[in-house]
């Protein structure tokens, strides 16, 4: 009887471990699992604890706290935006929901060289606020430099070379995912590379990234992608062109050429990737249409240097050259997204606002326009110049990621660009679904796992056991960008179900209010 009372017990005892595995907080039934490797879907349960992914297979025997029937669904990682501005925006909507219904459950801040200047103290700030999704930052140059020079245009000093590094490799080790550029922008576009390559081998001893909003997307872009590879070469970092892009009517078609020129790079050892949104307009401030060494040293000194009648007589010359170039008659291409002084300009172009105005329908009247523009501020802008074969060519490049260039959109403010809301479930339903451009499995690909391995996170981008159970179930047939031009203000649909670190974030199509995101920092920094 003993013998047999105690071989029960050792069974029992030796039974608990698997009774203890059968628990688990979430459990994904019967899904279409795309895992975000590129290869093709697979009928199968995912179970969910801790935040992490616990198991997947098929029939998956735990007890769960809740249950997610996926028949019918894909279940995919949580989609990395790449390409974001959210910094300014985090408590405006901590939900974050233009992101999270997009699929979106970790972005990337800090790009085109714009960004906190002290990465710990923020990455402390977005602890305490807890947003819906997880937040990745570089460290923008843009604001690096403006710490040490101001909106000086000059070249920095020695001292000051250093100082900015200093900066730079303070950011990094506070977790920063990479240097980030923009090269049109003040005081970046004042910038020699030899400047940037000195910065750029400070990220690239923390193993981070060189993302670059480049120098021109039109008619130098060419110039402007080679300077992008020689610091990427010069500073042995890994290089990502961000928004990847043909501007101006003038250059439709010559995606050929300079998606060429990446594959060339590569082949060359070049760690080079690029990111694309799915739109044929751009969008940023409207300041880019006039000549950079207008901009310098801030408002009070751009007012001043508008005020005088040999600069107005300049700057207007040189816009209606790039107008020329565009093979344009007037600037109906640039359509105002916010403009704080008087709101009646959103949402209407240069040209439409010069007539409001009572001016002549001539370009010379549209580039004053613009002037009486930045005389008060300034204003965001979309910008209606790209092709849309060039988009397709572009989206075919295999090492190509989608991002939305965007803030956390907050619902019914401004005219802002479509992207901040739409750009993962355009390219699911219209590129996808609709017009085949690239397979679900590939598109899904781009959306995580490169992404993920790019920007070292290296717990996220696959459904795979051990790794951060960030995961976004959707209907391929219903998944749709409900955001256009002219009502840019409108949330994707198909999105059923978001899980952000395990928790659920949407449900049924709803966001529950959860805020379970977190910074997530360089995986590769000690």
């Amino acid at each position: 009887m003993f013998n047999k009372i105690a071989l029960l017990s050792i069974c029992l005892l030796g039974a608990l471990p698997d009774l203890a595995q059968t628990s688990c907080d979430v459990l994904i039934r019967n899904g279409k699992i795309i895992n975000g490797t590129g290869n093709n879907w697979f009928y199968g349960d995912i179970a969910v604890a801790g935040g992490k992914i616990l198991a997947i297979g098929k029939n998956l025997n735990y007890r769960a706290a809740s249950t997610i029937a996926a028949e019918g669904l894909i279940v995919a990682p949580g989609f990395i935006d790449v390409h974001t501005h959210i910094e300014g925006d985090e408590d405006k909507d901590p939900l974050a929901q233009s992101f999270i219904y997009d699929g979106v459950t970790t972005v990337v801040a800090g790009n085109c060289g714009a960004s906190n200047l002290n990465i710990g103290r923020y990455f402390r700030w977005l602890d305490s606020l807890r947003l819906s999704i997880n937040v990745a930052t570089l460290i923008g140059h843009n604001d690096v430099r403006k710490a040490v020079l101001g909106r000086a245009n000059r070249a920095p000093s020695a001292e000051e070379l250093k100082k900015m590094e200093t900066l730079i490799m303070q950011a990094m080790k506070d977790g920063a995912v990479g240097l980030s550029t923009g090269l049109i922008y003040i005081p970046g576009t004042y910038a020699h590379s030899d400047e940037i390559i000195a910065l750029a081998k400070v990220a690239a001893r923390y193993h981070g990234v060189y993302a670059t909003h480049m120098r021109s997307e039109g008619s130098q872009v060419a110039d402007a992608i080679r300077e992008a590879l020689q610091i990427g070469r010069e500073a042995a970092i890994p290089v990502e062109i961000s928004h990847f892009k043909l501007s101006g009517q003038q250059n439709w078609g010559r995606s050929k050429e300079t998606v060429a020129m990446v594959e060339n790079a590569r082949r060359e050892g070049i760690d080079v990737t690029i990111d694309q949104y799915p739109y044929t307009a751009s969008s940023t401030s409207i300041s880019t249409l006039l000549p950079s060494e207008v901009l310098a040293d801030g408002q009070d000194s751009i007012r001043a240097r508008l005020q005088r009648p040999e600069i107005r007589k300049y700057v207007i010359s040189d816009m209606l050259k790039s107008l020329k170039q565009r093979k344009l008659k007037h600037f109906s291409y640039a359509v105002v997204a916010y403009y704080k002084p008087d709101t009646s300009y959103n949402g209407k172009s240069i040209e439409q606002i010069n007539l409001m105005k009572g001016r002549k329908h001539k370009a010379k009247e549209e580039a004053l326009t613009v002037i009486d523009i930045m005389m008060s501020g300034g204003a965001s802008a979309v910008f209606h110049g790209m092709g849309e074969e060039d988009v397709k060519y572009i989206m075919k490049y295999p090492y190509n990621m989608f991002a939305s260039d965007a803030s956390i959109r907050i619902m019914n403010e401004g005219m802002p660009h479509p992207r901040g809301y739409g750009t993962n479930a355009r390219v699911l339903a219209k590129y996808v679904r609709d017009e085949k451009v690239i397979s679900l499995e590939e598109a899904i690909r781009r959306m995580t796992s490169l992404p993920a391995q790019k920007f070292n996170l290296s717990d996220r981008g696959l459904l795979k056991e051990g790794m951060a159970a960030d995961i976004v179930i959707f209907d391929p047939e219903k998944v749709q960008d409900r955001a256009t031009f002219d009502k840019p203000h409108a949330y994707s649909t198909g999105f059923q179900y978001v899980l952000v670190n395990g928790k659920v974030t949407v449900d049924e199509g709803k966001h529950t209010g959860v805020r379970a995101g977190r910074p997530l920092r360089n995986s590769t920094v000690n």
